[in-house]
């Protein structure tokens, strides 16, 4: 996830998006004089997207317009933002909840057909009462921002209506790695912190020392031991990073033998718990690029099943950093891996070879195919700094609150900045 194989990148994948058609309204355009017969049909010929965080949200029905209002399929836009739907056929009625942030639930409820609608039972009235169209019910697209706090906005440039959903609760976590020290005052706004600090060395063993994985030296009176400690004292989830390359074959080599995976796991296990850390993560890549991937998937899979079993004996969680499955290595079996540990961390980056933002389509394939082997309770989706930008994280984001991913992992620590703290506060819940 986290050590960069520059010789076995992953090749670039064609991005495809799906375009709701959609016409605009509910959202105020700019005035001015009547387009010519033209200029009208080229913009009705015009197909405009909705987009859900940056990424298109396909449609079951197409949105319409009604009286100057964008009317858009309740369920739709409600389901991707966990508002939890219900639909009474003989009432005509739809109800929608959702736990808010700031505590409480909001209840919503609509007629179709009327205008009046209750929140929290008070009456509100509706610019457009719901109406039913190929077997959706269509609302003002406008509603969701003004109860359930998303944000929608109109570009009439590109034809677009963004959606940014609000900010969500969920787990957050930073990766301490690769001269993070400067940067140690944003640790405490996660909820979870990995040291990277130790690695498996091309002997197939456990080791501190290295050149870009090692156990650091004190800075005066602030030891690894009292960041660790200090982590844990303030209820944040403290993690070992083990970092493991297949570069030399040291991985092929210390999967490969008993004797050596006893002893790795063993050190582990002893170094996580007698410096105090809540749990382990291993991040284990390079794994099946070529060769027998089935063997080299049990190797691991019994790697970690021992690896989780003396884990557990000594009260620690484990954790694993794994390549996406849309990936080019092929070593990594979701599936059996999810049943071992706690939880798995989609590395869904490095799709591409040019620097910029990650291709969103190759990070929603990501997640869909992980949620085809583990739970969604179980899964994180890492996100690499060194691709994303302030502007670019609500798009890997929205996806990780869109599916319900138990949280997100950002690598790494020593590319957080003010300016990307802000940009997550947008979108996730930070302490």
């Amino acid at each position: 996830m986290f050590f960069t194989l520059k010789s076995r990148q992953i090749k670039p994948y064609f991005i495809s998006s799906v375009a709701a058609a959609l016409l605009v309204a509910g959202i105020a355009l700019p005035y001015g004089n009547a387009p010519s017969a033209a200029a009208a049909a080229a913009q009705t010929a015009a197909v405009p997207a909705i987009l859900l965080d940056g990424y298109s949200l396909p449609f079951p029905a197409p949105p319409a317009v009604k009286s100057g209002t964008t009317m858009v399929p309740f369920r739709a836009v409600a389901e991707a933002l966990h508002i939890t739907v219900q639909w009474d056929a003989k009432a005509r009625t739809v109800t929608a909840t959702k736990a808010m942030s700031g505590g409480g639930t909001r209840k919503v409820v609509l007629k179709q057909g009327s205008k009046q609608a209750t929140v929290d039972g008070k009456a509100v009235t509706l610019a457009v009462a719901p109406y039913a169209q190929n077997g959706s019910v269509l609302v003002p697209l406008s509603f969701f921002s003004s109860q359930f706090g998303a944000a929608v906005s109109w570009n009439g440039a590109t034809k677009t209506v963004s959606i940014q959903s609000p900010a969500e609760d969920m787990d957050t976590s930073v990766f301490y790695a690769l001269n993070s020290f400067a940067k140690r005052s944003y640790m405490p706004l996660f909820d979870g912190v990995s040291f990277g600090w130790a690695r498996i060395g091309e002997d197939g063993r456990l080791t501190l020392e290295g050149k870009d994985y090692y156990w650091p030296e004190a800075a005066g009176d602030i030891t690894p031991e009292s960041l660790v400690e200090g982590a844990e004292a303030a209820g944040q989830d403290a993690q070992l990073l083990v970092v493991g390359t297949d570069g030399a074959g040291e991985l092929t080599r210390l999967l490969g033998d008993p004797t050596l995976r006893a002893a790795a796991i063993s050190d582990i296990v002893s170094l996580a718990s007698g410096k105090h850390f809540t749990g382990i993560t291993l991040d284990f890549e390079g794994l099946g690029l070529t060769g027998d991937a089935q063997a080299v998937q049990q190797s691991l899979n019994t790697f970690v099943k021992d690896a989780s079993a003396a884990a557990r004996q000594a009260g620690l969680r484990l954790s694993l950093a794994l390549h996406p499955l849309n990936g080019s290595y092929k070593g990594y079996d979701y599936k059996t891996l999810g049943s071992y540990a706690d939880e798995l961390i989609i590395m869904a980056y490095d799709f591409k070879q040019e620097p910029g933002p990650e291709p969103l389509g190759s990070i929603d394939t990501a997640i869909k195919l992980a949620l085809q082997q583990v739970d969604k309770s179980k899964l994180v989706l890492g996100i690499s700094l060194g691709s994303e930008n302030a502007q670019s994280l609500r798009g890997p984001v929205g996806l990780a609150k869109r599916y319900d991913l138990k949280g997100i992992a950002i690598w790494r620590l020593t590319l957080v900045s003010d300016e990307i703290v802000n940009a997550l506060k947008q979108n996730v819940i930070l302490n």
